[in-house]
């Protein structure tokens, strides 16, 4: 790249990272360091606990895996020298106090060696965050100098101080003015910034503000890809001292990119910098990362191959196209397992989702069971009969079912709830909600229609049959059933969801909103009634800005008479 004498060539490494897997990790980080070398550049930048992948949570506290990890940084910078300097996320010791938690740190390697650490400042421990639990504060400032040019290094949340939020703590400090106070020309912040729906565009507006306020550009590295619940969207930037984006790397991708920048915040780019495209929309973005979380968390988990039940309902087929197109339609089997209540179209439908998407298809009835289940049970239950247990009873007989296929053949299942379902407990513990990941149950329903249609959109074909489209939605689980006989409309619903889960908006102010008061009631008894099911759930992949999971932490023994 053609660069001005007292410019930097930076390259910028998006890369995804294994957590725990310090061997893969230093080897991706080494060869991008060989590959910025290739092209000239002065300084390579990673993300944010690069080497040991980011949330490792507890995996801290191995003190055997920060030994091995501590190696494997040396080893990295002796691959620095005085033309190339790099930047490492890692954790490191708190050396003023060993026993007083760990720093999450950046490395700044040069000539061979470890020359400067920078530790994160703000610690987050709202969301799906706990950082206090093992880290301490930075206890200094994170300015570097490097070929003249003195860089301020920050990480992920210093970036966030001035951000207001009802979840956020109000840090009394702003470490990136902090930086530019002691003198840094240009900014680096290095993360594992989490996606959520429309994050992206509020990131790059966050770090435009930095930028205009101090009149310094700004270099952000994010981490990409799927670790357990949590998905990364990449989407790292250079901007310039304006604020201007300069170039914008991949969305759920790999990437890598060089770009010149000097002191006084000009950015240059070259071919090999373009500003990537992003997925605009709520489906895009959901079926982006979706996709993004289920490849990573089947071949993270040294898996290849997938299950589901189909029902030939919208949930499971939404699903099942996601899967197919994450691990291949190769690597998805879909299996129908109708009951005495399963209505003709739903197989039909459920065969003819999995001949569109090319994925391998069984049909096993749950009759035989359903029946020898019934008449065991039925002296035992009553005089008032199963009713739903006799429901409950199908959907774990379909359970049994796919979790013998999975013991049999080592492929995961995938539980294909939605969030509105797993909100109300419209879910059956042991049965719909048994498997090894809930591909969707960050999606609200409407949102899974919407990934839906975009799916045939771009397929140009209706790959997700059109007649599971336009039905009523039902468990069929008993004659005639619909969800919106236990339910209300879930265009109701889904909005009930958002301002209560989402927005933390009391019932009254819902109701205000236009909502039956009553119905807003039942929403959030049900919600809180459901806690128990939520806690046995397979993780859920978060794409919206309140997963339930990690995110959302609430009492099992409690009251919620509110």
């Amino acid at each position: 790249m053609q660069q001005d004498s007292d410019s930097l060539c930076v390259a910028l490494a998006q890369l995804n990272f294994r957590i725990g897997d310090i061997r893969e990790n230093k080897a991706k980080i080494l060869d991008a360091i060989h590959r910025a070398r290739s092209q000239d550049a002065d300084l390579v930048i990673f993300s944010e606990v690069a080497l040991l992948g980011y949330p490792p949570r507890d995996m801290v506290d191995r003190h055997d895996l920060l030994a091995r990890q501590r190696q494997a940084l040396k080893e990295i910078a002796s691959q620095t020298d005085e033309k190339l300097a790099a930047i490492v996320g890692f954790i490191d010791k708190n050396h003023a106090d060993e026993g007083h938690r760990l720093l999450n740190s950046a490395a700044f390697c040069a000539r061979g060696e470890v020359t400067h650490t920078v530790a994160k400042t703000l610690l987050p421990t709202y969301d799906v965050f706990d950082e206090w639990r093992h880290f301490y504060p930075a206890p200094g400032n994170g300015v570097v100098t490097w070929k003249g040019v003195k860089l301020g290094i920050s990480i992920c949340e210093d970036a966030w101080a001035h951000v207001q939020s009802r979840e956020m703590p109000s840090y009394g400090r702003d470490p990136i003015a902090e930086l530019v106070d002691h003198g840094a020309q240009v900014l680096v912040n290095i993360a594992a910034s989490p996606f959520s729906l429309d994050k992206g565009d509020f990131r790059r507006n966050l770090l435009a503000d930095h930028c205009q306020r101090h009149d310094c550009p700004m270099i952000f590295v994010n981490q990409v890809g799927g670790n357990d619940e949590l998905i990364f969207d990449g989407r790292s930037l250079a901007l310039d001292s304006g604020g201007e984006v300069r170039t914008r790397m991949a969305d759920f991708d790999e990437d890598f990119q060089l770009i010149d920048i000097s002191p006084s915040g000009r950015i240059t780019n070259g071919d090999d910098a373009p500003i990537r495209p992003v997925a605009e929309s709520h489906a895009e973005q959901a079926r982006q990362a979706v996709v993004s979380g289920i490849r990573d968390y089947v071949h993270k988990s040294n898996f290849d191959q997938v299950l589901l039940g189909l029902s030939g309902g919208i949930d499971s087929s939404v699903s099942a196209a996601l899967a197919a197109e994450a691990l291949g339609a190769e690597n998805v089997h879909g299996v129908a397992m109708p009951s005495r209540y399963s209505s003709s179209h739903s197989r039909e439908d459920a065969r003819a989702l999995a001949n569109n998407l090319g994925i391998d298809f069984s049909e096993i009835p749950i009759e035989a069971p359903h029946s020898g289940m019934l008449e065991a049970l039925s002296p035992h239950l009553g005089e008032d009969g199963p009713a739903v247990t006799e429901e409950n009873i199908q959907a774990r007989i379909r359970g049994v079912y796919l979790m013998a296929l999975s013991n049999q053949f080592g492929k995961l299942v995938l539980a294909c709830g939605n969030k509105s379902e797993l909100a109300v407990g419209y879910t059956t513990l042991y049965g719909d909600m048994c498997g090894a990941l809930a591909v969707i149950g960050d999606l609200p329903k409407m949102l899974v229609y919407a990934v839906a249609d975009l799916i045939n959109e771009e397929a140009g074909e209706a790959l997700i049959p059109t007649r599971i489209l336009e039905k009523p939605p039902s468990a069929e689980l008993r004659p005639g059933q619909r969800d919106e006989d236990s339910l209300p409309a879930y265009e109701v619903l889904d909005e009930i969801l958002e301002r209560y889960v989402v927005e933390h908006r009391t019932i009254e102010e819902i109701a205000a909103d236009g909502f039956e008061e009553s119905t807003v009631r039942e929403v959030v008894s049900m919600i809180h009634r459901s806690e128990f099911k939520r806690w046995q759930s397979p993780p859920i992949l978060k794409v919206t800005t309140k997963a339930f999971g990690v995110g959302w932490r609430y009492p099992l023994a409690a009251s919620y008479r509110w």
